[in-house]
């Protein structure tokens, strides 16, 4: 694990020295983006996060899947899981449709700010792609884990963290990187200081006021 884990991180904390580096470099050219240095820790953290969980579920998968046996329990637990999965999905799709549809009314007549339809349709995708990712993790950890438990705590345990961490890095990895996707939109196309002073509108919305 440390050999791997090294070879993610070390390449995220290289581009971060970089890009501290070249922070005075910018700061001379003039860019009207207000985006401090150390606001990358965000972003290259998230890149990371989503790296580290991909170590280990690739770690977990290479632990024992167990007997036959086990194996068959587990794959009718899977197909169970994913049937769920379905369901939960489709009816959530429907909430999710229309709460957009709603947002983006509101965003019409002016009481909602426009960009909230939006990134409200990126969040939920995030979240959907997290879900996912959690439940397949988690099925294919089940019978490893017993695996494990059969020839030590210790190795069981360890299946069943690096399946559990899995789940918590892509939410915190996805979150944060969306935020700072939204982030680096406004800041660099959004409210520029040509949109600031004149306004942006567009599909006739008014995204920013002119002398904001």
């Amino acid at each position: 694990m440390s050999q791997l884990s090294r070879q993610v991180t070390f390449p995220g904390l290289a581009a971060l020295a970089a890009l501290l580096a070249s922070a005075p470099a910018a700061a001379e050219t003039g860019t009207s983006s207000n985006i401090d240095a150390v606001w990358w820790i965000a972003p290259i953290s998230s890149v990371v996060a989503l790296a580290m969980a991909w170590v280990l579920f690739r770690m977990m998968r290479a632990a024992p899947a167990g007997n036959d046996r086990m194996q068959e329990i587990a794959h009718y637990v899977r197909e169970g899981a994913f049937a769920y999965l379905r369901r939960q999905y489709r009816v959530v799709g429907i909430v999710f449709a229309v709460l957009a549809v709603l947002l983006t009314v509101l965003a019409f007549m002016g009481i909602q700010n426009p960009f909230v339809p939006v990134a409200f349709l990126t969040g939920g995708l995030f979240s959907g792609i997290c879900g996912f990712i959690g439940m397949n993790t988690a099925t294919l950890a089940s019978s490893r884990t017993a695996e494990g438990c059969r020839h030590s705590l210790n190795r069981g345990l360890q299946v069943a963290f690096r399946s559990g961490a899995v789940m918590g890095l892509v939410v915190v990895g996805f979150g944060l990187l969306d935020i700072c996707i939204w982030y680096l939109i406004l800041d660099n196309l959004v409210y520029t200081p040509a949109n600031m002073l004149n306004g942006l509108k567009a599909l006739g919305l008014t995204f920013v006021h002119a002398g904001t």
